[in-house]
């Protein structure tokens, strides 16, 4: 199908059911939303393993299980979606490369206490929701539409989970400390998960055709409406404020800026470049290789004992 007529298609409303009403930009496009997809849902439960074990009850290690299960649940929606799409799903989570995964950057590091799952949730599965929450609205790939319904509810419970261990922690002196040393690394780490600013994205065919409704910076507004009045109603300290005039969110430091990865801390006096953020994420985290070997370690023990049989 030409991209012109396609285009006016999905401008009157045309929903894809299957490849055969695609054509090879709007096929690359959704195969490289899902395969990102994927990835971050995948690799959001190794962090979160991290400290899985201090939870302080049985019902929030509970929930925190539920969590992970949900998360893997939703990467094998994208994954299954893809494999329909004709991709080798097996070789993709099993014989991929550590660097080559597109999970955000923020999942290549280890929690540090149980807070941090906590604003792990609230920020991170927050950026989750409103990505995700964007896409149920607007994708025209319907598959990926009725799919969604179950994952945005899922979403929405994991970062309200986030909020009340937030909101709890609060309420003691030494935990509330734990809090604010958590958001400090978390906060533009979440603003991170919504892409390159507008002026600098080069490619727009999710938005053409309609995988996605709003822009990264539109995205990060509303990440930022609701993620700022919470924390300031809990009492945490947020680099960032409502502007009456320009009615936006607004940063109070350099976005982007220097990340020193050994400590988990931003240079607020140091400002980067876009160019320099992509180079970070390419060049992983601390913990980018562990979690993969985690991820893929079944199956290579299960090919190995597979040799030795034969």
């Amino acid at each position: 199908m030409r991209r012109e007529e396609l285009l006016e298609k999905i401008k009157k409303g045309f929903i894809l059911e299957k490849e055969e009403d695609m054509n090879d930009e709007y096929l690359d496009a959704l195969k490289q939303t899902l395969h990102i997809v994927a990835d971050t849902e995948l690799l959001s439960v190794p962090p979160l393993l991290t400290v899985y074990e201090q939870a302080p009850s049985l019902n929030l290690k509970i929930t925190a299980l539920a969590v992970m299960q949900d998360e893997i649940g939703h990467a094998h929606i994208a994954w299954r979606l893809l494999k329909d799409l004709g991709e080798d799903i097996e070789s993709l989570m099993f014989n991929r490369e550590a660097h080559k995964w597109k999970n955000p950057h923020a999942f290549d590091y280890k929690l540090d206490n149980w807070i941090e799952l906590g604003v792990f949730n609230a920020f991170f599965d927050r950026a989750g929701y409103t990505l995700l929450g964007d896409a149920y609205q607007h994708t025209t790939y319907g598959p990926w539409k009725r799919a969604l319904v179950k994952v945005d509810k899922e979403e929405l419970f994991h970062l309200r989970n986030g909020e009340v261990i937030m909101r709890n922690a609060m309420k003691d002196p030494e935990t509330a400390n734990q809090v604010q040393e958590a958001v400090d690394w978390m906060f533009l780490m979440a603003l991170e998960f919504f892409g390159v600013a507008d002026n600098l994205k080069s490619r727009s065919a999710q938005l053409e055709y309609s995988l996605k409704g709003k822009t990264n910076d539109e995205l990060r507004q509303v990440w930022l409406s609701t993620a700022i009045p919470f924390c300031e109603k809990i009492g945490v300290k947020v680099p960032a404020h409502y502007d009456e005039e320009t009615e936006k969110y607004v940063l109070d430091v350099p976005f982007p800026c220097v990340f020193d990865a050994e400590n988990k801390k931003w240079h607020f006096d140091q400002p980067d470049t876009w160019e320099n953020v992509i180079k970070r994420f390419k060049a992983r985290g601390p913990q980018n290789k562990e979690f993969i070997d985690r991820v893929q370690k079944g199956y290579v023990e299960l090919e190995n004992l597979r040799n030795e049989v034969v």
